[in-house]
């Protein structure tokens, strides 16, 4: 066996928990501090507490936080794109179609809703506007998550 390579044991090491409560036992440190010891584990005392040595419930709610604050950012999001005052020109219809309802007055996806309540025909009678471009604008706007009306 090699001389000196083996660590000072100590009969009598000190162990000291948080808690206040110490015991002595043998170990290859000479003092060794604990958080938990059988004194004040919930465990052992059936008290209901959380032992949080590395911040992981902190990380827990920050993180439950962060999901909260993302579903109301979505929600906003949501609620942006389904807007009555987006102007036609967000929807990407082409410029043909959006010349057109922008010269009888259509300007937001507001006054396009409005005149599907009346039914299609209201842009149908459109000049230049046929059932292509209708039909285009109509899954646009579902796309975006508009109700379209289906009155006619």
């Amino acid at each position: 066996m090699k001389n000196e390579i083996h660590p000072t044991y100590y009969e009598e090491a000190t162990v000291t928990c948080a808690c206040g409560n110490s015991w002595t036992t043998g170990s290859t440190q000479e003092s060794i501090s604990t958080d938990v010891c059988s004194k004040c584990h919930p465990f052992f005392t059936g008290e209901q507490r959380i032992v949080d040595t590395e911040g992981q419930v902190d990380r827990f709610y920050r993180k439950l936080a962060a999901r909260e604050e993302h579903k109301v950012e979505a929600s906003k999001r949501e609620g942006a794109k389904t807007s009555l005052s987006l102007d036609l020109e967000e929807l990407e219809l082409g410029k043909r179609s959006t010349d057109i309802l922008k010269k009888a007055g259509i300007i937001t996806t507001g006054d396009v809703l409005e005149r599907l309540e009346k039914g299609s025909q209201e842009l149908l009678d459109l000049s230049g506007f046929g059932q292509k471009s209708l039909s285009d604008l109509k899954r646009i706007m579902r796309q975006r998550g508009y109700e379209i009306p289906e009155v006619d």
